[in-house]
């Protein structure tokens, strides 16, 4: 029997690989569990990635329809969260493929001048205002910071994973965070 949601807050990595296999042999209350642990955790990834709420929640769907298809593949080493993030980072990729939102803005954002600020980027307070100004980034720019900066992903990795230039991969994050300083300078002077 598993524990209450509220006691798995910090699970163990055997605790995990325990939630892993009940997952994987179809008990519906650990599928509840896994869902009901790492929901808020994912849709964050999820509004991170989409441009908009509705988007969000059509990837945290199929983030989880993912997760269970391929939850007997975890094998423990390393985290489950960190394995459900990789899962959930890659079907974002794949839904900003299949809408060629990517790629079209990686294009079009080549000819965009780069704004300069001397400040460096700053967070602001209050993450849901960081969702609101990470929606508002061009896909092709807002890919790329979360790759590099939240997933941790290096330049060649980004590159492979999106079938860019590692060039690009670069002037995307530089762009980026141009962009995105531009915002939180407009945000702070309408304060």
């Amino acid at each position: 029997m598993f524990k209450p949601v509220s006691v798995l807050r910090n699970l163990s990595s055997d605790a995990e690989l325990a939630l892993a296999k009940a997952c994987c042999a179809g008990e519906r209350e650990a599928q509840f569990r896994l869902f009901e642990q790492y929901k808020r955790t994912m849709f964050g990834i999820c509004l991170r990635f989409m441009d908009n709420r509705l988007d969000a929640e059509d990837l945290l769907q199929e983030g989880f329809v993912n997760v269970f298809k391929d939850i007997c593949k975890f094998s423990g080493k390393g985290s489950l969260e960190g394995w459900i993030r990789t899962i959930f980072t890659r079907a974002a990729i794949d839904q900003l493929k299949a809408k060629n939102k990517i790629l079209k803005t990686i294009e079009l954002q080549q000819d965009i001048e780069p704004m300069i600020l001397d400040s460096d980027l700053n967070n602001p307070n209050d993450a849901e205002e960081l969702i609101i100004m990470l929606q508002k980034l061009p896909s092709g720019f807002r890919t790329v910071l979360n790759l590099y900066v939240l997933e941790d992903m290096s330049h060649d990795q980004i590159a492979k994973e999106l079938g860019i230039a590692v060039s690009t991969s670069r002037s995307q994050l530089t762009r980026a965070k141009e962009f995105l300083k531009k915002m939180m300078l407009k945000s702070m002077l309408l304060i």
